[in-house]
């Protein structure tokens, strides 16, 4: 269920910009993310830091687009988090010398430093990638192109959280083998 929750907004965004244009799709996002994000705060009695910065950021550059018709506000949206995210978690560890990754997840995932390390090297490239590859997309694509690439292109957090998934798998201490009691 959380993951149709993770993905309605879009979904809803490419159906209105398919009927009518980006400027109803940017509207329809708009609301489909506030109501997305009273979801999870009911499911969850909270909000993570990612879903507020998520949320302010798509009804600012979501009022922009609307107030002054201009759907550049509306495509640079993921480039601005994206480029935030890397230079946030760039500075955290090589500026604050804290992993922002560990910091939030250490509590859920018991891992070496060395892994939380890397996991948040890999996190500072997807995040340069992601921004890098978006801007390209508004650059040199049409609205048309760059909309059907923010559908298609949930490809790409895919199959990063899947390969995140299989690196960090080794490294996870089974319940299994912590509650094993030895035979008398």
């Amino acid at each position: 269920m959380k993951t149709l929750i993770d993905f309605f907004p879009i979904a809803l965004f490419f159906g209105a910009f398919k009927l009518y244009d980006i400027y109803v799709g940017t509207a329809v996002l708009m609301a489909a993310t506030v109501l997305q994000m009273g979801l999870i705060y009911r499911i969850d009695g909270k909000l993570q830091a990612m879903h507020k910065i998520t949320l302010v950021l798509i009804l600012v550059f979501g009022a922009l687009t609307l107030w002054l018709h201009d759907d550049r506000f509306i495509k640079w949206k993921p480039t601005v988090m994206y480029s935030a995210m890397a230079m946030g978690l760039s500075m955290a560890l090589w500026i604050f010398h804290k992993n922002f990754l560990k910091l939030m997840l250490g509590s859920q995932l018991a891992l070496p430093d060395a892994v939380w390390q890397r996991l948040n090297v890999v996190w500072i490239l997807y995040a340069a990638f992601m921004a890098i590859l978006n801007g390209y997309v508004v650059l040199y694509y049409s609205t048309e192109a760059w909309v059907n690439f923010k559908v298609w292109g949930y490809a790409f957090p895919l199959v990063f959280i899947i390969g995140q998934g299989l690196y960090i798998a080794p490294h996870l201490k089974s319940d299994d083998s912590q509650q094993e009691t030895p035979a008398p």
